[in-house]
């Protein structure tokens, strides 16, 4: 039996029905966008009236701050942005973390002659707080990180290091790449590295080792001890606290090493 070919007639009725199956998709999709918008300008609006309620304890609970900012976060609303409008006005936050980058930068810079601008965030924070006073707005770790961030904007000063289960704070523009970073990991744990240490435990040769190290002493990040019992020992101040915590002047910590 001849089978019949599908017509014109019916290739365009496809067609037509392709059409209004596209033309309903857009239409339901325009719906959905303009719908998630309603919802988004919704809670901005809830947000704003929460952050008017709630601003004494917003500038004051540093970790009420925190819940604050990741409800920010989780609608894309960056309270940081600006230093005028809505949020600034309101809460008084851009002058907050600007008057702590301020605090911050006097801090890293009091401490740059002992440890080449390298500073564990614990350090900092108890520094800042110290400088503050007990009657200040209380801060965290938390606004310290986002106060740093804000400071990258000068340049490329102000960095934060994950370095194993802490993090340090960088505050010179000097160049750290993996294998810096690497190192400092092992010295989180003495607050100095070997040579034979970084050699055993990264496997690396001896002229890989020597260029990481003396870019650590070039950038005034590291001390050497070339007095130590078996081989020189490489110090990182801003991982020996007892070192940074004391009131002395770079040549004491240095015979405090020998």
């Amino acid at each position: 039996m001849h089978r019949r070919g599908v017509g014109a007639g019916a290739i365009a009725k496809r067609k037509l029905a392709e059409a209004k199956y596209k033309e309903r998709g857009t239409v339901m999709a325009e719906d959905q966008l303009a719908q998630m918008s309603k919802q988004l300008e919704m809670f901005k609006t809830h947000l704003e009236e929460f952050a008017s309620k709630h601003k004494q304890e917003i500038r004051k609970s540093s970790q009420f701050r925190v819940q604050f900012q990741d409800m920010c976060a989780t609608i894309g609303v960056d309270p940081l942005a600006s230093g005028k409008g809505f949020w600034s006005e309101m809460l008084g936050v851009g002058d907050f973390y600007y008057e702590l980058g301020v605090q911050i930068i006097e801090v890293c810079l009091a401490l740059k002659h002992r440890n080449g601008g390298l500073i564990t965030l614990d350090e900092l924070h108890q520094r800042v707080l110290k400088g503050r006073g007990k009657f200040a707005q209380d801060v965290s770790q938390d606004d310290l990180i986002r106060a740093i961030k804000k400071l990258k904007s000068l340049g490329n000063g102000f960095s934060i290091i994950p370095v194993g289960g802490r993090y340090l704070v960088q505050s010179v523009p000097a160049e750290l790449n993996m294998d810096h970073t690497v190192v400092l990991q092992i010295a989180e744990k003495n607050g100095y590295v070997t040579v034979s240490e970084i050699k055993s435990s990264l496997k690396w040769d001896t002229e890989r080792t020597n260029q990481v190290l003396e870019h650590l002493l070039k950038e005034g990040l590291a001390w050497i001890d070339k007095q130590a019992p078996e081989e020189s020992q490489y110090w990182l101040p801003a991982l020996f606290s007892d070192l940074y915590s004391q009131d002395v002047t770079p040549e004491e910590a240095d015979e405090s090493l020998q």
